[in-house]
């Protein structure tokens, strides 16, 4: 019995920044005559869809209900993230589009399983469109059972702090993926999920357990969230609710190719589990598991149910 709940009927709504994420893959066998940098041969070219959307193609891997809130370019890897999204993962992608804008682009040059180089390709969204975003919002929100805001600092939750508010007035969990030094604009959310250097930049360096506990309950007391998640690498993740122990999972040892999206599978996971009627203490062990598995892929990778049952099968 894997105690994994059935996300059929499970429904998460993702709102946040969007991008595609290219890659290029090769083969590197010389340096450049011009310059002293490698010279890549690409080989094979792929695309997928990176940030937000990251997050709702994962949910839909799960096998839950995602729908995802955003806004891209009226441009080519705007309509290419669309097209992935809808044909490729299962995900019904609500995307505005603002012509003042480029789409987020991440290209990544990658030889023998090892990143070259990474080249960005970014703009902020206009006021008036993530305005239309909101009103939209409202609409989606009432069907789900929970939020994922999705923050990579693009400017698309300029709005945040009244989608929290709206989320909430409609009793819906909100889990908050943060970026930046500036965590205010997330009070009262339900759970956030910083990273070990996120929570860092927010909170200071700690030299103990204790310490790092205190850091994570003032601002869980500060910002009036129920719960805040530190997910630590290497360390595993510590939960903290009020509890006079924060809750602790180990991390899943196994040899990493990649941890850029990882954090994407956690909330996906932690989302879809709470979804489906899960507590938060058995939904950060299989958040973990996923976050085991996906680090394990090259590149923003998705971790299927079945994935998981057989990896805590194997435990």
């Amino acid at each position: 019995m894997n105690g994994l709940p059935s996300f059929e009927n499970s429904k998460v709504l993702v709102v946040g920044d969007v991008m595609l994420d290219r890659y290029w893959f090769g083969d590197v066998d010389r340096i450049s005559p011009e310059a002293p940098v490698p010279v890549l041969k690409v080989s094979r070219t792929e695309e997928r869809p990176g940030g937000a959307a990251n997050v709702a193609r994962n949910i839909a891997a799960l096998g839950a209900q995602s729908t995802l809130l955003s806004v891209v370019g009226d441009d080519e890897p705007g309509f290419l993230l669309e097209r992935l999204l809808g044909e490729q993962h299962n995900v019904r992608a609500l995307l505005h589009r603002d012509p003042t804008i480029a789409t987020t682009v991440k290209l990544r040059a990658v030889a023998r399983q090892q990143q070259l180089l990474r080249i960005d390709f970014e703009t902020t969204p206009s006021h008036e469109v993530l305005r239309a975003k909101l009103a939209d919002y409202w609409d989606r929100l009432q069907e789900a059972d929970v939020v994922v805001l999705s923050d990579y600092g693009k400017g698309g939750l300029t709005h945040i702090a009244e989608m929290i508010r709206l989320a909430r007035k409609a009793g819906k969990p909100v889990l908050v993926d943060p970026k930046g030094e500036d965590y205010s604009r997330y009070a009262g959310a339900s759970v956030l999920t910083p990273n070990r250097s996120e929570f860092r930049q927010v909170a200071g360096s700690w030299g103990s357990e204790e310490e790092l506990t205190r850091k994570a309950e003032q601002l869980r007391v500060d910002l009036k969230l129920e719960a805040v998640l530190v997910t630590r690498s290497e360390e595993g993740m510590s939960l903290y609710t009020g509890d006079s122990q924060p809750f602790r999972v180990s991390a899943q040892a196994r040899e990493v190719f990649d941890v850029s999206g990882a954090g994407d599978t956690v909330i996906a996971t932690l989302a879809v589990m709470l979804a489906a009627g899960a507590d938060l203490p058995k939904a950060v062990i299989y958040a973990n598991r996923a976050a085991g598995i996906v680090v394990g892929k090259l590149g923003t990778a998705v971790v299927t149910r079945e994935e998981i049952i057989q990896s805590m099968g194997e435990g």
